[in-house]
């Protein structure tokens, strides 16, 4: 199994059944669910010093959606152009979440979320058995939806062991 094989296993083993639609919707309903119960304060919070503040975390997590959806996008399409790589650190840096209201945060994961639950839904068995190369690596349309599951759900739980503890 190469590195990229190990790494994207990490977050499919994170998605809880087979219904990985289904638990797309689901996991976004809990992103929400925990973002709507915090105040512009707790929003804020990063659990260390160099850590992500949680609206950073959210911004994050819409921010490689829309990356995910792309490639799946592409090669759902069957484009064969080699897509890059993008650098979380650089674009959480400068993403100005914390600038932005909570409120808008919550409204663009909202509607990301639902956009690519309706896309991979209206995808056919076909589109989503293409591949293609992304960050020098071949990876299949449904790989793609798994791992924007899997990624939100190491999120939640990272929400919740090292965030939730400390607020």
């Amino acid at each position: 199994m190469t590195d990229f094989e190990k790494y994207i296993q990490a977050y499919l083993d994170l998605v809880p059944s087979e219904n990985w639609i289904e638990e797309m919707d689901f996991a976004g309903a809990k992103t929400f669910e925990f973002y709507s119960q915090l105040s512009e304060e707790q929003s804020l919070f990063a659990y260390d010093e160099g850590k992500w503040s949680l609206k950073e975390l959210l911004q994050h997590l819409i921010d490689t959606e829309r990356v995910f959806n792309y490639r799946a996008l592409t090669f759902a399409r069957q484009d064969k152009v080699e897509l890059p790589g993008f650098d979380e650190e650089l674009w959480a840096k400068n993403s100005e979440a914390n600038d932005r209201a909570l409120e808008s945060l919550i409204d663009e994961f909202s509607f990301v979320r639902k956009a690519n639950v309706l896309f991979f839904e209206g995808l056919s068995d076909e589109a989503l058995s293409q591949t293609g190369l992304a960050n020098g690596n071949s990876i299949q349309v449904e790989t793609i939806g798994k791992l924007i599951v899997g990624h939100n759900i190491h999120h939640l739980n990272i929400i919740k062991e090292r965030y939730a503890p400390k607020m």
